[in-house]
């Protein structure tokens, strides 16, 4: 005969038993039915932090037009921004013309909705170009060290104790700049020139990222199972070392089309027949007195687009870094 309180006893452990297994079901299934939760990322996180902050979502949306700007101009103009009409010099804005005319006639706001493409593809080519080179060299400097990375210190030592305006006179007169009118030749050499004065921040960077994931567990265990050095360096170290990278490339795409503007005012970045907004800053200089819209409008979007980057920036950085949240 069993005894009723041990059959009460092994009911009770049966019911929380099945209650548990309950629990533990509903847990797996509670992302994907019949698959356990998959542990999040730390793209997955930043990016769920990102949707939540309105700093993100505004600059992504000025962003977002810009591009679009940039992309498809003829969404927002159908005035072709190379004609001109002197008998138009100087006129404010009108309902004809939006943002008036400049000095030599030419419609501001099709200039403007089409200098948005110039300026944007310098920005991301500088970029892309600064963070490539800079990138490299700083992971391959902080993963080996020793003499390389002392080259490498001591070359960025001597470019970062080169003013930046003083650089770019120097490059862009000695590449002649100033007397070629190919479009195509006239981006490059901003381009390059952008690009040679500013990789030795991302360098550094990426230098000190790679010097702290150097030393993580996960890379010396890949090193003490045998993978090659290559093999460390751009599976385990690379997606380790990037973040602060991705975050010096969005605030510095602002940066560079700041620079191309200051380049092209002082006449040695973009000029006609190139149309920027730094180019129409450019043009408005000896006018601005007599018509200053001519110097409004483009100047208002060169600085709503460089803050846009900027505060994009800023908030990546804040996402990807947890210690900021």
């Amino acid at each position: 005969m069993t005894d009723p309180s041990t059959a009460a006893s092994a009911s009770s452990i049966e019911a929380h038993a099945h209650v548990l297994a309950d629990e533990h079901a509903g847990t797996e299934t509670a992302g994907d039915p019949g698959k356990p939760d998959k542990p999040r990322s730390l793209a997955s996180d930043a990016w769920d932090d990102l949707r939540r902050r309105p700093l993100f979502l505004i600059a992504g949306a000025l962003i977002a037009l810009v591009l679009l700007m940039a992309a498809f101009p003829f969404l927002f103009t159908q005035t072709d921004p190379g004609f001109a009409d002197l008998g138009r010099s100087r006129q404010g804005p009108s309902a004809q013309a939006w943002f008036g005319y400049d000095n030599q006639g030419y419609d501001i706001y099709a200039r403007t909705i089409y200098g948005a493409r110039a300026s944007i593809v310098v920005g991301v080519c500088a970029t892309t170009l600064t963070v490539l080179i800079g990138g490299t060299l700083g992971l391959l400097a902080g993963y080996y060290g020793g003499w390389l990375d002392g080259l490498m210190s001591r070359i960025a030592d001597v470019f970062f104790g080169l003013p930046f305006v003083l650089g770019a006179i120097i490059i862009l007169s000695s590449f002649g700049s100033t007397g070629t009118t190919s479009v195509a030749q006239i981006m490059f050499l901003v381009v390059m020139s952008i690009a040679v004065l500013s990789w030795p921040v991302c360098m550094r960077i990426m230098r000190s990222a790679a010097i702290t994931a150097k030393q993580q567990d996960y890379v010396k265990a890949a090193r003490a199972l045998g993978a090659s050095s290559s093999r460390i360096i751009l599976r385990h170290m690379l997606p380790n070392a990037v973040a602060p990278v991705l975050v010096y490339a969005t605030i510095a795409l602002g940066a560079f089309i700041g620079a191309e503007a200051t380049l092209s005012f002082l006449g040695l970045g973009l000029r006609a027949p190139v149309v920027s907004w730094g180019v129409m800053i450019a043009d408005s200089r000896d006018i601005i007195r007599v018509a200053p819209h001519t110097l409004l409008f483009p100047a208002a979007f060169l600085t709503a687009t460089v803050l846009a980057f900027v505060m994009l920036g800023d908030a990546v950085r804040e996402a990807l870094d947890p210690k900021m949240r």
